[in-house]
């Protein structure tokens, strides 16, 4: 390929990078919550507000839906995706893999612990003032700070996507003080076998709340359809 044919796309790399960053944030956004399942994204509001072109924010949507956060609808327009029974067992599946993974291995004081446990006293807070979205938030913390203690910058795209998808799970639940509430208390109990070091303890710890949040989900699921 010769320098003048990568000159022609200087300017489709630059959309990109921005398209990019625009696909952050509103991914950023759907973890956080702002944006449920089955929500039309309307363009003109969000290029207005983020001050960027429709053929940029196309591509941003373009990133999320590979995905699979968004979803076009002919004629329509572009969603969040609402998922289904497969999709939260195949996410339970990742998240024992890649979580369950990373805290096993820790037997020691780890630097990145400090976030794990700020997570568990937002989460805390947010309980305080009866704040179930926080709480929510809070929870995804948690849990991308765990992943985090690995160090590794493709571990955490990974989880990334797989807690912004989670938090379309979450909106299943009815009641989302009474779903979250008991996993604050088990969020605790595993950063303090963390800090004794006892990583496959709390590995194995993990892999219960994992399969117990899964059956509740899944459950929420099947009732709706019903």
């Amino acid at each position: 390929m010769t320098a003048d044919a990568l000159a022609a796309d200087r300017a489709l790399l630059s959309r990109t990078s921005t398209a990019e960053r625009v696909a952050a944030i509103l991914r950023t956004r759907i973890i956080e919550g702002y944006f449920p399942p089955g929500a039309r994204l309307a363009e003109d509001a969000i290029g207005s507000a983020l001050g960027v072109s429709r053929n940029t924010l196309r591509e941003a949507f373009r990133l999320l839906s590979h995905e699979r956060l968004l979803t076009h609808e002919l004629n329509r327009g572009m969603f969040v995706r609402t998922l289904t029974v497969p999709d939260v067992v195949d996410l339970y599946r990742v998240r024992r893999l890649v979580e369950c993974g990373v805290i096993r291995t820790i037997t020691g004081p780890h630097p990145g612990l400090a976030a794990v446990a700020a997570a568990v006293d937002d989460g805390q807070e947010a309980l305080g003032s009866r704040e179930w979205q926080a709480l929510g938030t809070a929870n995804i913390k948690f849990h991308q700070a765990l992943v985090a203690l690995a160090g590794s910058p493709r571990a955490d795209e990974l989880m990334s996507g797989i807690l912004a998808e989670l938090r379309l799970v979450f909106h299943v639940m009815a009641d989302p003080k009474r779903f979250h509430e008991p996993y604050l208390a088990r969020n605790r109990e595993i950063l303090l076998q963390l800090q004794r070091g006892d990583g496959p303890g709390a590995a194995d710890a993990l892999d219960v709340y994992l399969r117990d949040a899964e059956n509740q989900l899944a459950q929420a699921f099947a009732e709706r359809e019903t």
